[in-house]
């Protein structure tokens, strides 16, 4: 039998010295069992010169270099095409694997047991060497409503988070889903779902690849037995308020993809009309003043792109 073959795929856009660093850290990533067949970098029209040292790498490394932002979801799909691997790895520019961060989950998906698992995550730890909460819920109607309001800040314990934030994340479990940083595929998966929703410019199209997996019945599985450093935040931490609009964005077209049209346009009618003021207020009792302004901006954004986002959320 084979070693089961593994492509890599990392979306850029000026992620900086991180992607350097991640992309050492694969080299220096054990393969037992398992080979690496090319490691595909996706570059979304990227200004500071990320790229440049990353041509001595001692990798089977493939760039792709678009002339624009082509968003998240489209620049994974772009390099996972035409890939004949077993598995696909979608890893974020802010990820460094360590020893065991590829050879564990691989030997996992492998195993007999474990051929209706069709997502693997590992356990993500950030600078801090602490556990990040990097698994969650689907989400349901009641828990963005919940959110919207803020009675998930106010009352966790009776209005429960989509994010697992309850849990320590230090044993195996089967979850609804794995955040993209880490995102291990069976590729025949990815071509069976057609990939990511190119809808989703960024954020939510890993959740949603997520539960049409689920819908077609294969499971996620959360790894504790190997980990990889996250950073979080990663390159979106420049531009926090045209990240809190595409975070926006992408849950109203979530909402009209999976749940009702009345619970949609309620979410809707939340997100636009409540939620800043809501988002507004926390922000000022903490004092939060940049953030109170960098919520201002966001929701404009929102405001005017509104036509085009109902135009794509309404499109069958």
């Amino acid at each position: 039998m084979s070693a089961p073959c593994l492509d890599i795929v990392i979306v850029n856009w000026n992620a900086g010295s991180l992607l350097q660093d991640c992309v050492r850290s694969i080299g220096e990533a054990r393969q037992d069992g398992s080979r690496l067949g090319r490691v595909v970098i996706v570059d979304n029209g990227s200004t500071d010169g990320s790229l440049e040292s990353l041509a001595s790498a001692s990798l089977p490394l493939r760039i792709i270099r678009n002339r624009d932002n082509k968003g998240f979801a489209a620049a994974c799909n772009q390099g996972a095409q035409d890939s004949s691997a077993d598995y696909l790895l979608f890893l974020n520019p802010d990820t460094r694997l360590f020893a065991d961060s590829l050879s564990v989950p691989l030997a996992f998906m492998e195993a007999a047991l474990n051929q209706s698992v069709g997502i693997c995550g590992i356990q993500l730890i950030d600078e801090h060497d602490e556990v990040s909460r990097s698994c969650a819920r689907f989400p349901t109607p009641r828990m963005i409503f919940s959110k919207i309001f803020g009675l998930d800040r106010l009352l966790p314990r009776i209005f429960q988070s989509h994010f697992m934030e309850e849990w320590g994340h230090k044993e195996n479990r089967e979850v609804d889903h794995v955040i993209g940083a880490f995102f291990l595929v069976r590729r025949h998966l990815f071509e069976q779902l057609n990939g990511f929703d190119e809808r989703f410019f960024v954020y939510l199209e890993d959740l949603d690849f997520s539960l049409r997996a689920k819908k077609s019945g294969w499971t996620s599985h959360y790894l504790a037995d190997a980990r990889a450093y996250h950073k979080g935040g990663g390159t979106s931490e420049q531009v926090k308020a045209r990240r809190l609009f595409y975070s926006l964005r992408s849950r109203i077209l979530y909402g009209y993809k999976h749940f009702t049209p009345v619970q949609a346009t309620l979410l809707l009618v939340s997100t636009l009309c409540f939620e800043p003021l809501t988002r507004l207020i926390f922000n000022l009792l903490r004092g939060a003043f940049k953030s109170a302004t960098e919520t201002i901006s966001g929701y404009l954004m929102l405001y005017r792109a509104l036509p085009g986002i109902m135009a794509v959320a309404l499109k069958k």
